[in-house]
């Protein structure tokens, strides 16, 4: 029965890669047509109103007080953070760059959960961590020669990204999560609005570009749904791997949609990136079963 489960939320978990991948994909598509801005602002209406539609048809209450909780609006700023930086990564290096960049996330959440959650973190794990982040050093390439300043950027929006994980482990679970969900999506429409302006103003929304922000929203909204539905039926410590299969969307799409050649330099660092992640669950599922054999056999109080 576990088994079965554990294949079902890794599928999940493999459809919710290749949804948010998919997004990414169709965003970087016209970052060339229209403002990092004008993207938030005209998929935050569509994503809106997609979700508003979904909760009143679930009959799930909306509550102005549950979303000005604290950690519910600090949550909200690392969401818009981490969309206006990754959306920058989108627009100003390779697709398959910022995605490898972003399969960091994990180590990020390990490195977070460790220093503000005060959950135990051995020193396996914490070398693993550091040469996780050894390889994000080797995809962006400081120096002279292959730098892009802009590929921070994607470093800033995994750690937003990480920021923003973490917070939500925070919230009360009484507080449901479409009401975080649109709150967030409200949220990042205004921010969004209110930076097309100084952020190079308006431009006329193709109908090719405003299908791409209709699909975008969908796959998100799809890939959240999917990533919740895994980790509630698989264990979280033979499901979580499976984010790393977003990678191989990413390099698929990368080679045949925008026609980039990955080099020796980021195959290198995204190896060494996973690598780390898969260490680090693997040292995170040992210690949870030394955990629960101890548990076991413990005398009863």
């Amino acid at each position: 029965m576990a088994s079965t489960e554990n294949s079902r939320g890794a599928l999940f978990m493999s459809l919710a890669m290749a949804a948010f991948t998919c997004n990414d994909a169709l965003i970087k598509s016209i970052t060339s047509e229209l403002g990092i801005a004008q993207i938030m602002a005209v998929r935050g209406v569509i994503a809106t109103i997609l979700i508003y539609g979904v909760a009143r048809y679930l009959g799930v209450a909306m509550s102005l007080k549950a979303v000005m909780q604290p950690l519910v609006l600090l949550r909200t700023f690392f969401e818009i953070g981490a969309t206006l930086t990754f959306l920058s990564a989108l627009a100003h290096i390779e697709f398959a760059s910022a995605s490898s960049i972003m399969q960091s996330l994990p180590l990020a959440v390990t490195l977070g959960a460790a220093l503000f959650l005060g959950e135990p973190v051995g020193w396996r794990r914490w070398t693993a961590i550091a040469v996780g982040f050894l390889g994000v050093i080797i995809i962006i390439r400081p120096g002279p020669e292959g730098f892009t300043p802009a590929a921070l950027f994607a470093v800033a929006a995994c750690f937003f990204t990480a920021s923003r994980d973490i917070t939500t482990k925070r919230i009360a679970d009484d507080i449901p999560t479409l009401t975080v969900t649109l709150f967030t999506s409200l949220a990042n429409t205004f921010v969004g609005a209110i930076l097309i302006a100084p952020m190079g103003g308006w431009q006329p929304v193709s109908s090719n570009a405003l299908m791409h922000l209709t699909l975008a929203s969908v796959l998100v909204f799809a890939g959240y749904q999917a990533i919740i539905k895994s980790m509630r039926i698989g264990e979280i410590s033979f499901v979580a791997p499976f984010r790393y299969t977003g990678l191989l969307w990413a390099l698929t799409i990368s080679v045949f949609l925008f026609g980039e050649r990955p080099n020796a330099y980021m195959l290198t660092g995204a190896a060494i990136v996973i690598g780390s992640g898969l260490y680090t669950f693997y040292r995170e599922r040992k210690r949870q079963s030394v955990v629960g054999e101890k548990a076991s056999t413990a005398p009863p109080a």
